[in-house]
């Protein structure tokens, strides 16, 4: 008697395409055995069907997290297919396996598709941040340091890569990636920049300051935007009375950026814009503002203040 697994495969393989009923959910926590099974009936499938149900699978653990897809991504990170294998990469975006790292490091070193290489990229990121938290043994994080390092510094690096390489290097401060930032934010590629600034805000450090305020006001929403964001994650109270102007913003992403950063920073002067705002009368305005005001109270609110009180008394 077949398993659902085994009739999902045959389905999928007689019909060439993934209908609307087909429980997919078979194919999630996959014992080896059934891994087995899946690639043999993977490495028959035409492209045009890999590429549906890689782009499904995807979509359906981005919205149902006990769904874990991860031995079929891992599978497809090796198909032939680049669209299969950047969102095979795309689909791992959660997962914090280590043994994950020399994969994405030859993705993002040696695969001929640059969009592969980009996400490749953007995935050895959490990698590096789990070696600054030091959650990880310090292997693999030089392992994705070095890699996301050599990509920033090949002369020949397509930009996209380069982008998302620089970005997830910024977890780290050091003097290397500083001044990665510092020549991206000086080049005249204007997507190189916003990623520069994306960067500042990521490595929370002050030293960016001007840099990350004096772009608040670009004509760029996009800079707009990740200027904001640097903002809250910077914590530039500073910035505040800018943050009030840009949460008026013509562009909602960047008002949603504003009120997100006077979240974080806080303050008398963030608390009342976010009150303001949490009574706007359009609606995601009002829910982003509440969001914001939410994450006010848990980092600056009572509730903040009774655990330092405790690690007062603890220490």
């Amino acid at each position: 008697m077949k398993t659902k697994l085994e009739q999902l495969l045959e389905d999928l393989t007689a019909s060439g395409a993934v209908g609307h009923r087909m429980p997919l959910h078979h194919l999630s926590n996959l014992m080896e055995e059934e891994s087995q099974h899946v690639s043999a009936a993977w490495s028959t499938w035409p492209v045009a069907l890999r590429r549906q149900l890689i782009t499904r699978l995807v979509e359906l653990a981005e919205s149902d997290f006990e769904m874990d897809f991860g031995a079929l991504f891992r599978l497809a990170l090796d198909d032939e297919d680049a669209q299969v294998r950047c969102a095979a990469v795309e689909g791992l975006w959660e997962d914090e396996d280590v043994r994950l790292v020399p994969r994405f490091v030859t993705c993002l070193l040696e695969d001929e598709d640059p969009a592969v290489r980009a996400a490749a990229a953007v995935s050895l990121g959490r990698f590096v941040l789990l070696g600054e938290l030091q959650k990880i043994r310090p292997r693999p994080f030089a392992l994705a340091y070095s890699a996301l390092l050599q990509s920033c510094r090949a002369t020949d690096q397509h930009p996209e890569v380069w982008r998302r390489a620089l970005e997830s290097l910024a977890y780290v401060n050091n003097e290397e990636v500083a001044e990665l930032i510092e020549q991206a934010y000086a080049a005249d590629d204007e997507k190189l920049r916003v990623s520069a600034v994306f960067a500042m805000g990521r490595s929370a450090n002050r030293r960016w300051a001007v840099q990350v305020r004096q772009e608040m006001f670009s004509p760029n929403p996009e800079m707009r935007y990740e200027s904001a964001r640097a903002c809250g994650e910077i914590v530039l109270k500073e910035a505040v009375p800018d943050l009030e102007e840009l949460a008026a913003d013509a562009d909602p992403e960047v008002q949603e950026a504003a009120l997100w950063a006077l979240g974080q920073i806080g303050g008398e002067r963030a608390r009342r814009i976010l009150q303001r705002y949490c009574a706007d009368d359009d609606e995601a305005t009002r829910a982003a503002a509440e969001a914001a005001m939410a994450e006010f109270e848990f980092l600056h609110g009572e509730l903040s203040d009774l655990f330092g009180r405790l690690d007062e008394e603890a220490s």
